[in-house]
């Protein structure tokens, strides 16, 4: 286990990087700041450096990462760590700064993202190479009772020589004698095992280490089609739908050898009890195909890390992760859906339900349930926005009529749409493949969708 404690970790005690480093240029940004490429005033070696600002105090997160990066990064898969600092600054605050091993091949879902651009993708033998080296990280992890718990694409980073390194420790968990397992719901949601999900809303569930082999299966995904499983959806909703969808798949399974499939299956178990743990998963024979080829699959991922980079393909890619102790920032989304809300606990929910309530918004979704309030008054069922252009209610002109027009369209197995103008009394019926720009111009007084 690494040795490293809270107690130890001081600002006072720590250097001033300005001694040791300059900043050359930016590189990216994390979840906490910029990232920048440095050299060493001493012997002019590079470095990636993580601006922490400002910085008052050393949070859980913080600590974790330093405290992994200082005992366990003395292996291939994981990246280096050079040593922490910080620089004081009365005006803007104090900025911690974590210097790690430069990876300037960039991470695996920029590489997959560029391939999709030129609609190319990346081959199963450099697949299996990425992921062999992502399972030799997280063994070296697990053996030393720590879990990841945010293993995806972006946290992968490839050198120009075509090394695999983890990144991002962040939320990272250790493992003791007396707690083999954790309870807290952390990770980035397109990501997140189902049992780490479980953990927010049952606070007696717990997972162990193999909820980073789920992320991993995701991660696999990623890097056949381009995205994670539900990355088109709202990342909390995708919180409601991980656990209670079927095990993902590859998009199309045809297109990959059945050995992937197959590995991919095993990762995303949903019972972690009976989830493969790394050290099974890497005698996979998906994954031994690459094992004993580092230098002639290396080399291969270093041609296209070099071929993509002179092609100048420069993708963004943005997943925020969550822990229940900080706050997810999204993008604003509309609030008739509950799955939407930043929290989602009771005091949250009954106070979004009668700010809409008050407005006489009566009706709102949780993913696919629809809740109804009573209003206790009258109601029109259309608001002013969905209101005909002609400002009269859709209407029958007679019950044959519509008895007419009703009793097909049950036997009719397409959507149909029944539309009548004012004045003309015989409706025209329209199937959907029918319909058109010019027959939606008509005005309609009433419109049935069946």
């Amino acid at each position: 286990l690494y040795p490293f404690k809270s107690s130890m970790i001081g600002l006072q005690n720590l250097g001033d990087p300005s001694l040791d480093w300059d900043i050359v240029e930016t590189i990216g940004k994390g979840t906490y700041g910029k990232v920048y490429r440095v050299t060493s005033t001493k012997d002019g070696s590079e470095a990636a450096v993580k601006v922490l600002d400002p910085v008052n105090d050393v949070d859980e997160e913080i600590e974790a990462e330093y405290n992994i990066l200082r005992s366990l990064s003395n292996h291939p898969n994981v990246v280096k760590f050079y040593g922490m600092f910080y620089k004081t600054d009365p005006i803007a605050g104090g900025q911690l700064w974590l210097v790690l091993e430069l990876c300037n091949g960039g991470s695996v879902t920029e590489l997959i993202k560029g391939l999709f651009m030129r609609s190319q993708r990346l081959q199963e033998p450099l697949i299996a190479y990425i992921l062999y080296g992502a399972l030799l990280g997280l063994q070296h992890l697990h053996n030393n009772r720590i879990i990841h718990r945010d293993v995806k694409g972006n946290n992968i980073l490839l050198t120009t020589q075509g090394g695999v390194k983890l990144v991002d420790f962040g939320v990272s968990a250790q493992l003791t004698s007396a707690r083999l397992r954790r309870n807290t719901s952390v990770g980035t949601p397109f990501w997140m095992a189902p049992e780490v999900i479980a953990c927010e809303q049952q606070y007696d569930y717990s997972y162990d280490a193999r909820c980073d082999v789920w992320s991993l299966g995701i991660t696999a995904i990623e890097l056949a089609d381009g995205d994670p499983p539900l990355a088109e959806m709202h990342p909390v909703k995708a919180l409601f739908k991980i656990p209670r969808n079927p095990s993902p798949t590859l998009r199309q399974p045809s297109q990959w050898c059945r050995s992937f499939s197959h590995f991919i299956g095993q990762c995303l178990i949903k019972d972690f009890e009976a989830r493969p743990s790394v050290c099974h998963l890497l005698e996979h024979p998906f994954i031994k195909q690459a094992q004993g080829k580092d230098t002639a699959l290396g080399g291969q991922l270093a041609a296209l890390i070099l071929d993509q980079q002179e092609q100048g393909c420069k993708t963004k890619t943005k997943h925020e992760r969550i822990n229940t102790r900080k706050t997810l920032i999204i993008e604003s989304a509309p609030d008739d859906d509950l799955v939407n809300l930043e929290y989602l606990d009771e005091e949250t929910i009954i106070s979004h339900l009668q700010r809409r309530y008050n407005e006489l918004q009566i009706y709102t979704y949780v993913g696919d349930i629809l809740i109804a309030i009573n209003p206790f008054q009258a109601l029109s069922i259309y608001s002013p926005q969905v209101l005909p252009p002609t400002g009269t209610l859709p209407h029958f002109y007679s019950p044959p009529l519509a008895l007419s027009i009703y009793s097909p369209q049950l036997l009719t197995p397409p959507s149909q749409g029944v539309y009548s103008t004012p004045g003309i009394y015989s409706p025209l019926v329209l199937t959907q493949k029918d319909r058109s720009p010019g027959v939606r111009a008509l005005t309609p007084n009433f419109v049935i969708r069946i």
